[in-house]
């Protein structure tokens, strides 16, 4: 009967090492970032208007909410009205579709859909690391026999997600 209490209590104590080990490799996978969080506290977003040729309403809506999630989920940084440590502002200047493969009929077979964000960058910590005006894109291509209006949507997360990942990326990741 010892036996099997020490049994039970080793598998126990392996199950609780494989616990920690699991957390640990969990935390590993956060983000990097070069925040130093005793001089950066705040960050201020401002919304990111639609300024393209071809106007999606939801877009926008989109682009800001999940450019802010970003920020709230992967630092420590409280978010701002106006006037945070860090200040993101910018607006969307591209959304448009061409024609990217051509079939043996000679029509369109694939579409690819660009979303295109101008971002200014403030460190007010550090004004060495700010930037104005870059540029970052993201597309998706689909079948040229499926609607817009019918893949949009779902493209559009695919490109928002891609785009405020390259931002996050650019302001605040240490790569």
């Amino acid at each position: 009967m010892d036996w099997i209490k020490k049994l039970t209590l080793i598998a126990l104590v392996v199950a609780c090492g494989l616990a920690v080990y699991s957390c640990k490799i969990q935390i590993g996978l956060a983000p990097i970032t070069s925040i130093d969080y005793n001089k950066v506290k705040t960050i201020s977003i401002t919304d990111f208007e639609n300024h393209a040729t071809y106007v999606y309403g939801p877009l926008a809506v989109e682009f800001n909410q999940t450019l802010r999630d970003m920020f709230i989920q992967q630092t420590r940084l409280k978010v701002v009205d106006t006037g945070g440590d860090l200040e993101l502002s910018g607006e969307i200047t591209g959304y448009a579709q061409t024609n990217e493969a051509v079939d043996a009929s000679g029509y369109s077979s694939k579409v690819r859909l660009t979303l295109t964000v101008k971002v200014t960058y403030v460190n007010n910590t550090n004004h060495e690391e700010d930037f104005t005006d870059q540029q970052f894109s993201a597309y998706q291509t689909y079948d040229a026999t499926e609607s817009l209006t019918s893949v949009q949507d779902g493209l559009i997360t695919i490109m928002v997600d891609d785009i405020t990942e390259q931002i996050f990326n650019s302001t605040v990741a240490n790569w």
